[in-house]
């Protein structure tokens, strides 16, 4: 949630910024509310003033003696100014309300280094590792090395669940075990606390984080305050909300592994195949609370991180700067991390980390002080993936294929394989 103050003393950065994520917002009719909500709590105050001034006078007056009659009218005039602000307080309150169902769907504004542009193809490069095997042979896609290997099936998951799910099977279930914990230990030995996050959370959860109201047809209700968790951002952001923080204990940085469900209304094309845009799939989250001072360092340190794992399993990727048209909803700045698939011939996101600058802090009212007497303040919320772990399965039989058919396992994966090869 963007701040009211900001809007107000700069209305055009608003704009500007709507226009640059192609977003048909009109700014109008909040700043209308904004200023009769202003006009008529500063009627109300006055009148609360005059009231007060009024009490004193009917304590003088009773004091000297005036005729009760002349008493009873003040009063009565009291009570009627006591409706006034009422009534008065009624109105300010609702446009209060249309302000933040207003705000409620109004994305974070872009950092100044963020690029302008209209969707991926405007995205930067910042740099790439690794260089992309050259294969002897036409390289298979994930989806069949699974198959011909017995160790993902998709089709009894379709007659089971539906599309986009998957059965892991033998050293396939073993292979996505193994990924989780190398992530999660190389994590941990990086300085993030591990927690492991509740499934479901609650509509205000979702809302803090940015989900709600805006993306509720891409998530699965259980009820209608109950959500299952689109990613463990969610959750681990959330065990702050309404927190003052100590300021000297930031930055908070957590990684937590969790089962993430998506609807994924609307998406199409090559990516529905395989396990690339599955409805459920694992993830390893890192999420940061940091002061404003910290957060940008803490962005760039976070995206490192990410990059490391797949360093560690060799696998070639690029990072890029997502321009302002294909930001998520929340993100002020977003670094992508993009695998190298073979069989695509280009590279695929596997992981995304983002600094949300004080924005979820806002809606969830996480806060922090430096010491009891200051004023507290917004933190600075971050989160990444660190990263999708279905991918990078599918990034590994890709990069990994043999010519037989077989696919060796990445060293660092063989101590929680306990074998070198599938197949």
């Amino acid at each position: 949630m963007l701040d009211i103050k900001r809007i107000r003393q700069n209305p055009q950065e608003l704009t500007d910024a709507l226009k640059a994520r192609h977003k048909d917002i009109d700014v109008a009719p909040f700043l209308e509310a904004d200023e009769n909500r202003r006009k008529l709590m500063a009627q109300a105050e006055e009148k609360r003033a005059l009231r007060r001034a009024t009490s004193k006078d009917i304590s003088v007056a009773k004091k000297n003696g005036v005729p009760e009659s002349e008493v009873a009218g003040i009063m009565d005039a009291m009570r009627r100014l006591g409706d006034e602000i009422d009534e008065l307080e009624a109105q300010a309150q609702r446009l209060e309300a249309q302000m933040n169902d207003f705000l409620l769907t109004v994305p974070n504004l872009p950092h100044a280094s963020v690029p302008v542009g209209a969707d991926d193809h405007d995205n930067v490069e910042v740099r790439r590792w690794g260089t992309p095997r050259a294969f002897a042979w036409e390289p298979k896609a994930h989806w069949d090395i699974g198959a011909d290997l017995g160790i993902l099936d998709f089709a009894t998951a379709a007659k089971v669940s539906g599309a986009r799910f998957t059965f892991y099977r033998g050293l396939g279930a073993r292979l996505e075990r193994a990924i989780i914990n190398f992530f999660l230990n190389t994590h941990v030995q990086n300085g993030y606390d591990e927690v492991y996050p509740p499934y479901m959370v609650t509509r205000a959860a979702m809302t803090g984080t940015g989900q709600l109201p805006k993306f509720e047809e891409d998530a699965y209700k259980v009820d209608a305050d109950t959500f299952l968790i689109p990613t463990a951002e969610v959750p681990v952001t959330n065990m702050y909300r309404e927190m003052i923080l100590d300021g000297a204990k930031l930055p908070i940085r957590h990684c937590a592994y969790s089962t993430c469900f998506r609807a994924e209304a609307g998406s199409a094309g090559r990516d529905t195949r395989g396990l690339i845009r599955q409805h459920q799939f694992n993830k390893v989250e890192m999420v940061k609370i940091t002061k404003p001072e910290q957060s940008y360092d803490e962005l760039e340190s976070m995206t490192a991180e990410a990059e490391k794992v797949l360093q560690l399993l060799g696998l070639p990727y690029r990072v890029v700067t997502l321009c302002t048209g294909d930001m998520g909803f929340s993100a002020a700045k977003t670094y992508d991390v993009e695998v190298w698939m073979p069989s695509y011939g280009r590279y695929v996101e596997i992981s995304s980390c983002s600094n949300c600058e004080d924005f979820q802090a806002r809606r969830a009212g996480i806060r922090y002080r430096e010491s009891p007497k200051d004023k507290p303040c917004f933190a600075h919320t971050l989160n990444g993936s660190g990263v999708a772990v279905g991918r990078t399965v599918a990034a590994i039989l890709e990069n990994y294929q043999n010519e037989d058919g077989s696919v060796t396992i990445p060293e660092a994966l063989v101590p929680y394989m306990g074998t070198n090869r599938i197949g």
